[in-house]
């Protein structure tokens, strides 16, 4: 009877430390899959490598270099020249792309995807990339709109 009592005493402990044990696995799992603030490289490389100061400064896309690699926000960040680092070191939030550097156009439907840096447009001082140049086309129908619901959706996206 004792000995009966001491093994349910035993069962019950044991059911709870499991029961614990998953639970502490599944909310580690969803950390794990939370989006990440900047949209990178599996080696950690903002918007795919390209100098974010030289959409501003040279109106079009430049491939970055490690010779000019600057890391903010857990991203590496890359440029084409010294003084285009200096720039973003010295305002990294007027340079970098609105969203993190994922797709705009995405982010205004609630969601992510990736960006081809050849789709881009500046708007009222902010670097706005999208997917491909169909979806920015579709983007450019109402700039103003899809940025409104962007800039409402972003922070719902980084929470989940």
């Amino acid at each position: 009877m004792m000995s009966a009592r001491i093994l349910r005493r035993s069962e019950k402990n044991t059911i709870m430390a499991i029961l614990i044990t998953v639970v502490f696995c599944l909310s580690t799992l969803t950390t794990a899959f939370a989006i990440d603030p900047i949209n990178k490289t599996s080696d950690s490389v903002a918007i795919k490598g390209y100098d974010p100061v030289a959409y501003f400064t040279d109106r079009k896309p430049v491939k970055g270099s490690r010779d000019f690699e600057y890391v903010w926000m857990g991203a590496k960040w890359r440029f084409s020249t010294a003084g285009h680092k200096d720039l973003f070191i010295k305002d990294p939030d007027k340079y970098a792309p609105k969203y993190g550097g994922y797709c705009a156009y995405a982010v205004s439907q609630g969601t992510t995807a990736d960006i081809d840096p050849d789709a881009w447009n500046i708007v009222d001082g902010r670097l706005y990339l999208n997917l491909s140049k169909r979806i920015k086309d579709k983007w450019s129908k109402d700039i103003p709109g899809y940025i409104k619901k962007a800039d409402e959706s972003w922070p719902k996206i980084l929470k989940k």
